[in-house]
């Protein structure tokens, strides 16, 4: 029974999240605030993070960001929960690494079908499968990757990009199917996201970055020999 934990400081709507959650047979916690959250990260890591953006001390896009570089929940699936017009929050939101975001107020029924979806997409795969393009190697059944035979930590959506891309290699994908793979849903703001995944891949890929070509105003390709 997947585990999540709810950050959220208005206690209304942390509340109903929390009864709607254990309705819908999920096992849910609930926080107000930074620190008690990451307390309970120190002993049990949740399968799922729903996170306010608007928190006392420490905002939620500072929690998403400490999420992500922190090892242990770099991959940690987390869907912000955002003010309807707060639309810069939600690009850098995904921007920063997070799966998903709803707008508030936000129906029950919706919330349920996007986490579902979340945790559908970040499932491991049941078979090992491993994959080798020039200087990357990808292995979907133990999510780690490779580069020059050097192991790189990626986030999920860094991973499930590379991973896109491999599977399709040589053809050239649009800023937009990209975004529907990955992401799962379109977005305004997909090109600057799509286009800042990319950049922190290639930065931790090293000189095996060179395989991911960018085609001018279309999109991306990944080549299997570095130019």
């Amino acid at each position: 029974m997947p585990t999540i934990y709810c950050v959220e400081d208005d206690m209304n709507i942390r509340e109903l999240v929390l009864y709607a959650l254990r309705a819908s047979g999920f096992e849910a916690e609930g926080f107000d605030s930074a620190a008690p959250f990451f307390a309970r990260l120190e002993s049990a890591c949740p399968d799922l993070v729903l996170l306010d953006i608007m928190l006392p001390e420490t905002d939620g896009l500072s929690i998403l960001h400490t999420l992500r570089e922190t090892p242990r929940t770099a991959t940690l699936p987390v869907i912000l929960l955002t003010a309807k017009t707060a639309e810069y929050d939600k690009v850098r939101g995904l921007d920063d690494g997070a799966d998903d975001y709803l707008c508030k107020p936000f129906g029950v029924m919706e919330l349920i079908s996007r986490i579902k979806a979340v945790l559908r997409r970040a499932a491991p795969v049941p078979s090992a499968s491993t994959m080798t393009l020039g200087e990357i190697t990808l292995d979907t059944a133990r999510h780690t990757v490779e580069a020059n035979g050097q192991p790189i930590v990626l986030t999920l959506k860094e991973f499930d990009l590379l991973h896109y891309l491999m599977e399709n290699v040589n053809i050239v994908l649009t800023r937009e199917k990209i975004m529907e793979a990955v992401w799962g849903f379109g977005f305004e703001g997909e090109s600057r996201t799509v286009d800042m995944h990319i950049k922190t891949l290639r930065q931790k890929l090293g000189t095996a970055s060179a395989q991911i070509q960018t085609v001018r105003g279309v999109g991306y390709k990944i080549e299997a020999d570095a130019k």
